[in-house]
């Protein structure tokens, strides 16, 4: 496991975290900060020894990391390609960060979370919220791309979602709903309309999770539901309250992803629930 800080107390809650993760599997823990090189070099130096003296001040402090095999790391650099740097070092299974402040910049480049979803092939944890033992409350949108069903994986591989329940939610557009509006149908020929739609994207849904994912547990409940991908999360957050989000990235590159994004950065920006990200790129 890999945990990035600036030392922020949102990167605090985030290391917090991870030291809880590393422990039933005893797992080791690296703690990465990276310190900007784009400065005179006498004080790159100091911030580097500052860095190490406000990790070691940290792991001794800090109840989650007792017991846990602790390595802690300061380099140089950009903070998305230092934190990517370390991550392939030591060749981590999973990247956890906490949430960061948003800038006009990110609109464009993104923030360095997204930067480090976006440009690497760890799965990454964000947390926004305190740590906790476990997930009691998984909600997991599948949108039937690779990504989600490696998003899915590595949330049972490193028991982020465990012996409790969790949620499969897949958000569909019925394409004729409009037309059938527009052209006067009656509403039972509609609701009709859908329901048929419905059927079919939960059978074409359970086919994909079955060719996907080796091992589904039977307590885990699926959910299709009619609207737009975000609008359609928001509300089932709302509803189930959920303490984690597990999301595949979408494929997206260049202009388009500049201007539109995907729908797991719009998440990442907006919701206030961990979320446990997974590049479509493979290692």
């Amino acid at each position: 496991i890999l945990a990035a800080t600036d030392f922020s107390t949102r990167s605090n809650r985030a290391i917090r975290q991870a030291g809880l993760l590393a422990q039933p599997g005893n797992a080791q823990l690296h703690i990465v900060h990276v310190v900007d090189d784009d400065q005179p070099d006498e004080l790159v130096r100091m911030e580097e020894r500052e860095a190490e003296r406000v990790l070691n001040e940290q792991a001794s402090s800090m109840p989650e990391l007792r017991n846990v095999q602790t390595r802690l790391m300061v380099i140089r650099g950009d903070p998305f390609d230092g934190i990517l740097r370390a991550a392939a070092e030591v060749n981590a299974d999973i990247v956890v960060m906490g949430s960061h402040r948003k800038q006009l910049l990110d609109v464009i480049v993104g923030t360095t979370i997204e930067r480090v979803i976006r440009k690497g092939p760890f799965p990454v944890l964000m947390v926004n919220n305190e740590a906790q033992r476990k997930y009691e409350n998984v909600l997991v949108p599948v949108d039937m791309v690779d990504a989600s069903a490696d998003a899915l994986r590595v949330a049972m591989a490193t028991g982020l979602i465990g012996d409790n329940s969790a949620t499969l939610l897949h958000a569909f557009v019925p394409v004729g709903k409009g037309k059938l509006f527009i052209g006067g149908a009656d509403q039972a020929s509609i609701d009709s309309y859908v329901a048929n739609e419905r059927d079919d994207v939960m059978k074409e849904l359970a086919a994909f999770l079955a060719a996907s994912v080796d091992r589904l547990d039977g307590r885990w409940s699926v959910r299709v539901e009619e609207g737009g991908p975000m609008e359609v999360i928001s509300r089932v957050i709302s509803e189930i309250r959920p303490d984690l989000l597990v999301m595949g990235t979408n494929a997206r590159s260049g202009l388009l992803k500049v201007l539109i994004g995907s729908v797991t950065e719009e998440a990442l920006r907006s919701l206030n629930v961990d979320i446990l990200a997974m590049s479509p790129t493979k290692r």
